[in-house]
C-alpha cells in the first residue's frame, strides 16, 4: 500500500507542486529570452507591456491547461481506469517537456507557452485522478494515512522545485532548457513503477464487473488473510448501487441524495484556494528583507517555506487518529489567528526592530495550519463524502473549482494586495471564519467509517431526519 502510494504520487500532484515552483526561480531568463528571440525575429526591442503579457500568458496558461485536465480527469478514470488513466497521463508530460525543453535551442517562445499549456493538463489530470485511486485501495481505518500522500507529494513537489531551481543547480541561464522539461523524470519513474501495481479493487468489481480481479487486486494490497473484509465492503456498496453508471458531473447537480456532499466540496475546495496562502508567499520575500535577510540570501530562506508545508503534511499523517474534522476546523482556526497578527505586525513593521521577526513566525505558522487542515484533508474529505457512482463526477467538480479559483486568485490577487495592502489578510481571515463555521455545522466526522456510513450521515441533511 505504501508502494502504490508512492508509484502514484510521484506523476501525480508531485508534478502539480513541481511545475508551480520551478517556473518561479528563472523570470529573469525567461523575460531575456523573450526580448533576445523578438529582437531576432522582429528586429526590434519588445515593448514592455508586451513582454508582461507573455510573461503572464506564459505564467497563467498553466491553471488553463489544469482547469481541462480536471474536465477530462474524471472521464479518463471511468474509460482507462484509475491506474490507466495515470500511465497515459505521463504521456502528456513527455511531451510538454520535450517542447519546454527545445523552445529555448529553437528560439521558438511558442513552443515554451504549448509545454506549459500540456503540462498543466497533466497536473490537472493527476490531482484528479491520484486521490481517486489512493482513496479506493485503501481501508477504511488506513484512507487518512493513505490520502495524505496526495498532499505530501504536491509539497513535496513544491520544495523539489525550490531546490532544483538554486542558481547553483539548474537555476543559471545554461541550464534554463534542463530546468523546464525536468518534468519528464517523474513521468517516467511512473511508467516504470505503476505497471507492477493493480488496478483500484473498487473500480474493477463495481464499473467493470470483474471480481476474480478484484479479489487479487485485494489480496496484493491487504493480505491473503485480511482481504475478505474490504470485499464484503465492496460487494455491499455494488449491491447499494444495483448496477449504477458512473454519473457525469452535470447529474450531480440535479441529484439530491449528493446535494449537502457536493456544497461542501465546492466550499472546501474554493477556501483551500482562497484561504490566503499565496498571499502569505507573496508577502515572504519583503518580510525576509525587513527583517534584515540579504537579497542572496533570500531564496534559501524561502526554502523554509516549502521545507515547512512538507513537514505538516508529513505530521498530518495523524488526520488518521485525531480524525478530519478536527484537523480541518483547527487548521481554519489557526488561520484566522495568524492572519490577525500578521494584519497587526505588517502595520507596526517599522516601528520596533523586533516586529520583522513576529511577521517572519506569522508566515511559517500560517503555512503550518494550511498544510494541517485545508492543505492536508480536503483530498481526503473528496474522496470520502461519495460512493463509486459519483466519486469521478465530484473530483471533476472539485478539480474544475479549485483550477477556476487558482486562476482568479492569480488574476485579481495584485490588485487585491495593492488596495488594502496588509490589510488584505483581513478579507482572508473573514474567508477562513466562515469555512471553519460552515465545516463544524456541515460536514460529520468520517474517520473508520465506510462510504455507505457516511452517505447515511448525509441523507439527514439531504432528506431531512426522519
Amino acid at each position: 500500500l505504501f508502494l502504490a502510494v508512492c508509484a502514484v504520487g510521484i506523476g501525480g500532484t508531485f508534478q502539480y507542486g513541481y511545475n508551480v515552483s520551478i517556473i518561479n526561480a528563472p523570470t529573469q531568463h525567461i523575460h531575456k529570452f523573450l526580448n533576445e528571440t523578438w529582437t531576432s525575429r522582429y528586429h526590434k526591442e519588445l515593448n514592455p507591456d508586451l513582454l508582461t503579457f507573455l510573461w503572464s500568458v506564459i505564467a497563467s496558461i498553466f491553471s488553463l491547461g489544469g482547469l481541462c485536465g480536471a474536465l477530462i480527469g474524471g472521464s479518463m478514470a471511468i474509460q482507462l481506469g484509475r491506474k490507466g488513466a495515470l500511465l497515459m497521463n505521463n504521456i502528456i508530460a513527455i511531451l510538454a517537456s520535450i517542447l519546454m525543453g527545445i523552445s529555448f535551442p529553437t528560439g521558438l517562445f511558442e513552443l515554451l507557452i504549448a509545454g506549459r499549456f500540456l503540462i498543466g493538463i497533466n497536473s490537472g489530470v493527476g490531482i484528479c485522478v491520484q486521490p481517486l485511486y489512493i482513496g479506493e485501495v485503501a481501508p477504511k481505518h488506513l484512507r487518512g494515512c493513505m490520502t495524505m500522500g496526495s498532499s505530501i507529494f504536491l509539497t513535496g513537489g513544491i520544495l523539489t522545485g525550490q531546490i532544483i531551481g538554486l542558481r547553483e543547480l539548474l537555476g543559471g541561464e545554461t541550464y534554463l532548457p534542463w530546468l523546464l522539461s525536468s518534468s519528464c523524470f517523474p513521468a517516467f519513474a511512473q511508467l516504470l513503477f505503476l505497471p507492477w501495481f493493480p488496478e483500484s479493487p473498487r473500480y474493477l468489481l463495481i464499473d467493470r464487473g470483474d471480481e476474480l480481479s478484484c479479489a487479487k487486486a485485494l489480496k496484493r494490497f491487504h493480505g491473503s488473510s485480511e482481504y475478505r473484509r474490504e470485499m464484503e465492503d465492496i460487494q455491499r456498496e455494488c449491491f447499494a448501487l444495483d448496477g449504477e453508471k458512473p454519473k457525469k458531473p452535470w447529474q450531480l447537480f440535479t441529484d439530491r441524495s449528493v446535494r449537502w456532499q457536493l456544497i461542501t466540496v465546492i466550499v472546501m475546495t474554493m477556501g483551500q484556494q482562497l484561504s490566503g496562502i499565496n498571499a502569505i508567499y507573496f508577502y515572504a520575500t519583503y518580510i525576509f528583507e525587513q527583517a534584515g535577510i540579504s537579497a542572496e540570501k533570500i531564496p534559501y530562506v524561502t526554502l523554509g517555506t516549502g521545507a515547512c508545508e512538507c513537514l505538516t503534511a508529513l505530521t498530518c499523517v495523524s488526520n488518521n487518529y485525531v480524525g478530519r474534522r478536527y484537523l480541518i476546523i483547527g487548521g481554519y482556526l489557526l488561520m484566522t489567528l495568524w492572519s490577525i497578527v500578521l494584519t497587526f505586525s505588517l502595520t507596526y513593521q517599522e516601528l520596533y526592530s523586533w516586529v520583522p521577526y513576529v511577521s517572519m513566525t506569522s508566515i511559517f505558522a500560517f503555512i503550518l495550519s494550511f498544510g494541517l487542515g485545508p492543505g492536508g484533508v480536503t483530498n481526503t474529505l473528496t474522496a470520502e463524502l461519495f460512493i463509486q457512482s459519483s466519486r469521478p463526477a465530484a473530483y471533476m467538480i472539485g478539480g474544475t473549482i479549485s483550477w477556476i479559483s487558482f486562476f482568479t486568485i492569480g488574476m485579481l490577487f495584485p490588485f487585491i494586495v495593492n488596495g488594502l495592502k496588509q490589510y488584505c489578510f483581513l478579507v482572508f481571515l473573514l474567508e477562513c471564519s466562515l469555512v471553519a463555521a460552515f465545516i463544524f455545522i456541515v460536514i460529520p466526522e468520517t474517520k473508520n467509517k465506510s462510504f455507505l456510513e457516511i452517505k447515511k450521515e448525509f441523507n439527514k441533511l439531504n432528506f431531512g431526519r426522519n
